[in-house]
């Protein structure tokens, strides 16, 4: 759950390129975790950008900052306070909020400096919370709302966050416990945010929530059963790339398989399987039926042959048997899931995973990570291969003098692969959809050539 470098403002290449007038009172940002927080993080950041106050990119030039902080897992919460600390040294005037904030006990125990502490997306107590440390001087003349809020994402890409919290009680994760149950923003509201960042010239839309494909389904007086089919159909008309993440594999996915056949959105889905064996999932409090799984994977390969299939899964989770993890490792050979992801099970603080029995050896654990990415990276190389002297679109996101990096309709940015352009890219801009023709293959990254 660690947050790579380019997703943290404070140590990527920020887009804030405001001056800062005198006397204006300026607020930094360190953002943690997954998307859904870095969403939050652009939020509060665009609420006080309204209010006058300034954005600054470093430590030095803020009267204070805001840590929004991951508190899933320990190696989570151990990156969060060490960024805590850091911005206390740099700073030394800082404001708590994100997952970690649900335990202020926990952090003021180890930071007894902070100036406050708030939980998961609680906007107006954090905003409470900088005015009375750096109150508020906004100028009517100079300090105008941006006509689009506060991006940390590059200017072409940005995540579109449709609902909060989670309905499902799954024994190793304590998101509901954090973030609440299921909340999700009316389909005005999402469709309206994704007019106006298509309008500033984002060319990609990520969709992310907790479960995208329960969007809309705690509403009691809902028009469509499923409200995230006509959402995604909605958003396809835009004229921007759509990827739907975090989608959790309903039956009711099989709709929005033709969408990704027609192109009104990627044929991108990425669902967290997180295990193969029907008593590993049991335990997990999970739906046990990776059998029709399978069904299921290859009715929408029926429908849509260019899908793209990304997973995620938990090795060594508690009571784990060597048989249960080949079982795991069968099945992912079958599946030939195009992108994977794999955790070692560790505790987590609340989680009632805790508490089962025979817990794994951590050798063991580090033993079977390894047979699993070694079963990954043969399936990805093998797909990529065959991807050579084929043709595809490709989005540019970064141009340097050596190579443009590109990606794929197959990958997702920060945690897919790339497609590199290493001639004739002088011209591309990042944001450019250009077509290439694939002329080598890695383990998990393209190489191409412009096609005039």
């Amino acid at each position: 759950m660690q947050n790579p470098p380019d997703l943290r403002p404070d140590l990527a290449r920020a887009r804030i390129s405001e001056s800062r007038r005198d006397g204006q009172p300026t607020i930094g940002m360190v953002s943690l975790g997954c998307p859904k927080a870095l969403v939050d993080s652009e939020r509060i950041l665009t609420r006080l950008r309204a209010e006058g106050y300034g954005i600054s990119a470093d430590y030095a030039g803020a009267d204070a900052v805001i840590v929004n902080t991951c508190g899933f897992l320990d190696s989570a919460k151990a990156e969060s306070l060490e960024a805590i600390g850091e911005a206390l040294t740099e700073n030394g005037r800082v404001i708590v909020t994100g997952c970690l904030g649900a335990e202020p006990d926990y952090i003021t125990g180890v930071h007894p400096r902070v100036l406050a502490v708030t939980g998961p997306h609680q906007y107006e107590q954090v905003l409470d919370a900088v005015h009375g440390a750096v109150p508020p001087s906004p100028d009517p003349f100079v300090d105008l709302l941006p006509a689009s809020g506060v991006s940390l994402t590059p200017r072409h890409y940005s995540y579109l966050k449709i609902s909060e919290g989670c309905n499902h009680a799954c024994k190793f994760c304590i998101i509901p416990d954090m973030r609440g149950k299921l909340a999700s923003r009316p389909a005005r509201a999402v469709l309206r945010e994704a007019e106006k960042l298509v309008e500033a010239g984002v060319r990609e839309l990520l969709v992310i929530s907790q479960d995208t494909s329960a969007y809309g389904t705690d509403w009691k007086d809902r028009d469509d059963k499923f409200p995230i089919v006509p959402l995604a159909r909605d958003l396809g008309e835009l004229g921007a790339w759509v990827r739907l993440h975090y989608v959790y594999p309903y039956p009711h996915v099989r709709e929005l398989i033709p969408l990704m056949a027609e192109g009104k959105v990627l044929p991108y889905l990425d669902i967290p399987f997180q295990h193969a064996h029907t008593d590993v999932l049991r335990r997990m409090a999970r739906p046990a039926a990776a059998a029709r799984t399978l069904d299921e994977i290859a009715a929408w390969r029926a429908d849509c042959p260019d899908i793209v299939l990304r997973s995620t899964f938990i090795v060594g989770y508690p009571g784990e048997t060597e048989e249960e993890f080949r079982t795991l490792l069968d099945w992912l050979d079958e599946a030939q899931l195009d992108r994977v992801g794999c955790f070692q099970y560790e505790d987590v603080k609340g989680a009632r995973s805790n508490a089962l029995p025979d817990h794994v050896a951590p050798e063991v654990k580090q033993e079977r990570w390894d047979r699993f990415m070694e079963k990954a990276q043969e399936i990805s190389e093998a797909k990529l291969a065959a991807k050579v002297g084929t043709r595809m679109e490709v989005i540019v996101d970064l141009v340097e003098e050596d190579a443009a990096t590109c990606r794929t309709k197959a990958d997702a940015p920060e945690i897919d692969g790339n497609l590199f352009i290493d001639a004739g890219h002088e011209a591309l801009s990042p944001g450019d959809i250009v077509t290439v023709e694939v002329d080598e293959a890695g383990e998990y990254d393209l190489w191409g050539r412009l096609v005039p």
